[in-house]
């Protein structure tokens, strides 16, 4: 993400929002950066939603899968109670090996026809991040399949068996945002929302324990992704989107 010289601030994503899903492929992917957006948007009465995919088994060099998951799943439980959300599911894919197909659809789906938001947040598709970083294999799926998801979620016909659940289509997605986009559109300042994201990525204090000593702190790692986002947005801190307005 770059500043052009004399460019106008991008412009602020300001919605009438209600109910807003996060949908990501591991604990800690909203922790980097996205929680401060949840964080204003819960302290202004927004419910959000955490969809994730995996458990995050496989994240952890020392620790067992087995004994990852438990750690892992707790840790982004307290994550999220930090920022104001309760509502924390998880999936059933295996960590690092997910693939993008039917039965991802399908599971997106289910969780924006369950939930019913407003807003949907996904992760960018891209094979790379902004400053030219590999984006991870599960990112990827995952974010191409939150996209497909929001339109299988209105459709009756796509996943039948999820009406037999009880679940009918939901075709109130008004807003798609993408997270470490390229082409960001719009921005959510989060200046006075620094600290809790500080405080939600903290919390995953046995994965952040386990990384190399030169990876940065999470105060260091959220200065520079969201001092980042303040720079195209002209504010201190901002969450950088790429919003679809699906309307």
């Amino acid at each position: 993400m770059s500043v052009t010289p004399g460019a106008e601030p991008l412009p602020e994503f300001t919605a009438d929002l209600e109910r807003v899903l996060c949908v990501v492929a591991h604990p800690d992917d909203i922790e980097y950066g996205l929680s401060a957006a949840v964080h204003r948007w819960t302290a202004a009465g927004i419910d959000v939603s955490y969809f994730l995919l995996t458990r995050g088994e496989a994240g952890i060099a020392t620790m067992p899968p087995d004994e990852a998951s438990a750690v892992r799943e707790a840790e982004e439980i307290e994550s999220a109670r930090i920022v104001g959300v309760t509502d924390v599911g998880f999936g059933t894919h295996p960590d690092g090996r997910i693939e993008y197909g039917p039965g991802l659809r399908r599971d997106i789906a289910r969780e924006i026809r369950r939930v019913r938001p407003d807003l949907v947040v996904g992760t960018t598709f891209d094979v790379t991040f902004p400053g030219g970083f590999v984006n991870q294999a599960d990112h990827r799926a995952v974010g191409l399949a939150t996209l497909d998801a929001v339109a299988d979620a209105g459709n009756r016909w796509i996943f039948p068996g999820l009406v037999e659940e009880g679940l009918e289509p939901w075709e109130g997605v008004r807003f798609i945002a993408i997270t470490g986009s390229k082409e960001p559109t719009h921005v959510v300042d989060v200046s006075d929302h620094f600290e809790a994201a500080v405080a939600s990525l903290e919390a995953h204090a046995a994965y952040n324990a386990a990384l190399p000593e030169t990876f940065p702190s999470p105060r260091e790692l959220l200065g520079d992704i969201l001092g980042a986002g303040g720079q195209v947005a002209g504010v201190e801190y901002a969450v950088a989107l790429e919003v679809i307005d699906r309307r």
